[in-house]
C-alpha cells in the first residue's frame, strides 16, 4: 500500500550523482562571490562556513521528472517527482554540483497532480512496485535513453555556474572533473551507517554503495558523497600532475613551475569530514584503511614538498656556477 496524500513515504533507496570540477576562474572566489555566485534562489538563502575552511552552498532546486527509472534488468518502470539538486563551492576553488532523489517500495498505480509531488522535493515515486537492487544497479552503470538521467541534471546545474558572469574562465592549470554516482539502501534505525564499496572506474567514473539508516536525510548521504568525491578529486589530480611533471628527470625553475599551482591551490584542500553529517563522518574510517586516502596525500604532499627544499638548496649552488 502507498502512503496517502501528506504523510511521508518511507524510502527504501536514495540515488545520487556528484560532479566535481576546478572553478573556472583565475582566482579564487571570496565569500561574498560564492554566495552571488551559488544563489540559485531568491527565496533561500545560500549557506555558508568559515570554519575549518571556507565552504559555500547552494539552496537546493527541483526538477520535475516523468520517465522510466534506471534499471539494470530492463525493467521498464514509470516514476513521477521531482530530483533536487545543488552545488557547493571550496575554499573559493573547487565546484561541485550533485543531482540526488529518494525512491520508496511501492507507489501509487495512477499518476497524481503535479501539486502533490511538489510538497515532496526530492522524492520519486514508482508506477507500482520499485525492482530495487535494479533500480540501483541501472544507476550506478549510468542512464540509458528515455531513463532518469541523475548526471544530465548535475551536469546542467554546472555548465549554468560556469557561465556565470563573475567568472573569466581562466584555470591556473589544467585538470579533469570527475563523476561519483552513489546508491543508498535504507536500513532499520537500528543497524549503523556503512559504506559497502567505492569503486574507480575509468574516464574519471567512480561509484559508491551506501547502506544508511532510515532517519538519516538524503541530504547528508549526498553531503557525505560529495566529501569524498572532492578529496578523491584532489588525490586524482595531484597524482596525475606529478606523473605527467617528470618529477625527478628535470631540476630548475621549470619544477617550480611545475609544482607551483599544486602547493598555491591545492595543499591545502585536504580535510576530510570537515563539513559532513556527523553521524556519517565514520564512514571515512573505510577508505582511510583501505585504500588509505589521506596516506596517500601525506605521501604525495610529502614528496612535492621534499622536491622543493631540494630545488631551494640547489638553487644558490646553480646560480654561483653561473657566474
Amino acid at each position: 500500500m502507498t502512503a496517502a496524500f501528506g504523510q511521508p513515504a518511507r524510502s527504501v533507496l536514495a540515488c545520487g550523482e556528484v560532479r566535481t570540477c576546478l572553478l573556472p576562474s583565475h582566482q579564487a572566489l571570496d565569500s561574498r562571490a560564492a554566495v552571488q555566485l551559488l544563489r540559485l534562489r531568491a527565496d533561500e538563502h545560500v549557506r555558508v562556513s568559515e570554519r575549518p575552511s571556507l565552504y559555500v552552498l547552494s539552496p537546493e532546486v527541483l526538477t520535475g521528472v516523468d520517465c522510466r527509472l534506471p534499471a539494470a534488468n530492463g525493467s521498464k518502470v514509470r516514476a513521477v517527482g521531482t530530483v533536487a539538486a545543488r552545488a557547493a563551492l571550496t575554499e573559493g576553488r573547487l565546484l561541485q554540483s550533485t543531482a540526488y532523489f529518494s525512491v520508496p517500495a511501492v507507489g501509487p498505480d495512477t499518476r497524481r497532480t503535479w501539486g502533490q509531488y511538489l510538497v515532496r522535493p526530492g522524492f520519486v515515486e514508482p508506477f507500482g512496485k520499485l525492482p530495487q537492487q535494479a533500480t540501483a544497479e541501472g544507476v550506478l552503470q549510468g542512464a540509458r535513453r528515455g531513463e532518469l538521467d541523475l548526471g544530465m541534471i548535475s551536469e546542467g546545474l554546472l555548465a549554468q555556474l560556469r557561465r556565470h558572469p563573475l567568472l573569466d574562465r581562466r584555470v591556473p592549470f589544467k585538470s579533469s572533473p570527475t563523476r561519483l554516482r552513489w546508491v543508498a539502501y535504507r536500513t532499520s534505525d537500528g543497524e549503523p551507517a556503512s559504506l559497502v564499496s567505492f569503486t574507480v572506474a575509468e574516464g574519471g567514473l567512480r561509484t559508491m554503495e551506501l547502506r544508511l539508516p532510515e532517519h538519516i536525510p538524503a541530504a547528508s548521504a549526498a553531503g557525505i558523497c560529495e566529501d569524498l568525491a572532492l578529496h578523491d578529486w584532489l588525490l586524482t589530480t595531484v597524482q596525475h600532475m606529478l606523473d605527467n611533471s617528470r618529477l625527478g628527470a628535470t631540476d630548475g625553475p621549470s619544477v617550480v613551475e611545475t609544482l607551483h599551482p599544486v602547493v598555491v591551490h591545492l595543499l591545502h584542500l585536504w580535510m576530510p569530514r570537515a563539513h559532513v553529517d556527523p553521524a556519517l563522518g565514520h564512514l571515512w574510517d573505510v577508505l582511510e584503511e583501505k585504500p588509505g586516502f589521506s596516506r596517500q596525500w601525506k605521501n604525495l604532499s610529502r614528496r612535492i614538498r621534499d622536491r622543493l627544499a631540494l630545488q631551494a638548496v640547489a638553487t644558490p649552488h646553480q646560480a654561483l656556477s653561473t657566474r
